[in-house]
């Protein structure tokens, strides 16, 4: 494709919310930058001007967003684990943080209730591990652990969960999202708070975008059985999420940063989904999906007995848009447009980093 890449032109008009100016020289520690949301993260960072450096495990096997855009060439990476703490230390002490974006996890429903002690040890653990790191960073301004819309205790009656919610979680990466959140809020209480030193959770929604791979996730999955020309397998099509665009959620994670770092004083703990009304079922995600991907339509359910998952989710995110004005730049159709745009350009053999670096380009233009 010759010339600029299109990526999100005309898709988003709105004022930026991420201020270019405060990280711009920043020196970011952002964990897990080989993963999905970490990849665009990193990428994101690039464009303002921040010096990232990452800490994560190499990508999983098969392509990632991370190798696809040679995320490694932008930042300075590190690989490694952080259930190991003097990993974690040595890689907080070669970065001299100013700001922590915490996004490393075992991300996965299915495979945490496939490898229960993985999830909890990198779940639990690798978040402690970044916290007691970072009572030694004499720089650090601002830290933000990522964490779930799933660390909430849902009993299925479907209302769309506030931050004062009881925290809970039935499979063992929710409950180690939720402990994470109990460590963080600990080590606030005991360490950072004392010392004036902003620590908060963000609580995302369910986010598609491109670039994602990973197994047990829908919209690789559609993507996937449209290159092996194969109906999409479905676990529970009737099940409703609050889907949001990866950009949209990252940008009330760095505005959330900017405010902790800023002296704005927001909550300690702030939900980060779709505007009202933007959530919706999978099976009508997969038709959309396939649609924008003109991929032939249909799906079939999978066979045998499934892990549990709650048939709705929603997330409240009015207290992020009263407290940093968050808001939704790709509501709906324009998240799953942007979405297959970039799955096209990745099959049409595209610079994937030019694409990718334009979307963020256009998503931050007012």
């Amino acid at each position: 494709m010759g010339g600029r890449p299109r990526a999100l032109e005309g898709l988003v008009s709105m004022t930026a919310l991420v201020d270019p100016a405060f990280w711009s020289g920043k020196r970011v520690l952002l964990t897990g930058h080989t993963g999905f949301k970490g990849a665009w993260c990193a990428l994101w960072l690039h464009e303002l001007g921040a010096e990232t450096h990452g800490l994560a495990l190499a990508p999983e096997p098969g392509p990632s967003l991370y190798e696809i855009a040679c995320v490694n060439a932008l930042v300075k990476s590190s690989i490694g684990d952080i259930r190991d703490l003097e990993t974690v230390r040595r890689a907080v002490a070669a970065a001299k943080p100013q700001i922590v974006l915490h996004m490393a996890a075992q991300a996965l429903v299915r495979r945490s209730v496939a490898a229960p002690l993985e999830t909890l040890a990198a779940n639990i653990m690798g978040t402690a591990h970044v916290l007691e790191a970072l009572r030694q960073a004499p720089h650090l301004e601002a830290a933000l652990i990522v964490t779930t819309d799933k660390v909430y205790e849902n009993a299925g009656a479907g209302h769309a969960f506030l931050e004062s919610d009881p925290l809970g979680g039935h499979d063992p990466y929710s409950a180690s999202k939720a402990a994470a959140e109990i460590v963080t809020a600990s080590y606030a209480r005991t360490y950072f708070g004392p010392a004036g030193m902003p620590v908060a959770c963000a609580r995302g929604g369910n986010v598609i975008g491109g670039g994602d791979f990973s197994q047990d996730r829908i919209v690789p999955d559609i993507y996937r059985a449209m290159r092996a020309r194969q109906p999409v397998v479905l676990r529970n099509p009737l099940a409703t999420r609050p889907w949001q665009h990866v950009l949209d959620c990252l940008s009330g994670y760095l505005a959330y940063a900017e405010a902790l770092a800023t002296g704005r004083n927001p909550p300690a703990a702030l939900n980060f989904g779709p505007s009202g009304g933007n959530a919706m079922p999978v099976e009508a995600l997969v038709k959309a999906m396939q649609k924008a991907l003109h991929a032939p339509p249909g799906w079939r359910l999978a066979e045998g007995p499934q892990p549990r998952e709650m048939q709705a989710l929603a997330l409240d995110s009015s207290r992020a848009r009263a407290c940093l004005g968050f808001r939704d730049k790709l509501t709906g159709a324009k998240a799953i447009a942007a979405t297959a745009e970039w799955y096209l350009a990745h099959a049409r053999g595209d610079d994937m980093r030019a694409f990718t670096l334009a979307s963020i380009a256009d998503y931050m233009r007012p």
